[in-house]
């Protein structure tokens, strides 16, 4: 587990940038913390990092964005706050997606419908600024927070 605290808006950006740089081929991330805290700011941040351009809407209302990268495949951002459980999510059509990144806020409500998840992002304010802790879920998570730590404060 790795603990920070993210001063500012920019120290969040650095964060998605540094998380992006050091993700492996595939990825899944569970993004957690309550409504404001983050976690949609963190996704875009990660996902401008990979080269996404154009707009980066939240999927609050659309349930999932997708976005092409540049290394092949997409990424897609979820946001599952507004289904009532994770059967709903067959409807979206996931199965079929080419996807080397899951970003899924509100991972709770999507258990057993969603892939295992590397590492989950856990973010809460923290006066001006956030606290985060990153927690490795597998093999290929704890490989993932060994590259970041060296580059972390």
């Amino acid at each position: 587990m790795i603990a920070l605290h993210l001063a500012d808006a920019a120290a969040t950006d650095r964060l998605g940038d540094r998380l992006g740089a050091t993700q492996p081929a595939t990825a899944v991330v569970h993004l957690r913390g309550d409504l404001g805290a983050g976690k949609s700011s963190l996704a875009r941040a990660w996902l401008r990092g990979l080269g996404v351009g154009g707009p980066i809407r939240s999927p609050t209302y659309t349930l999932v964005e997708c976005y092409p990268l540049a290394t092949g495949g997409e990424a897609l951002h979820l946001d599952l706050y507004r289904i009532g459980d994770a059967g709903e999510l067959e409807f979206l059509g996931l199965d079929d997606a080419d996807a080397r990144l899951w970003l899924v806020e509100w991972p709770d409500r999507g258990i057993g419908a969603l892939p295992a998840v590397d590492i989950t992002v856990s973010l809460a304010v923290a006066g001006d600024g956030r606290d985060c802790t990153l927690t490795a879920g597998s093999p290929a998570g704890e490989a993932w927070l060994a590259t970041m730590r060296p580059a972390l404060p």
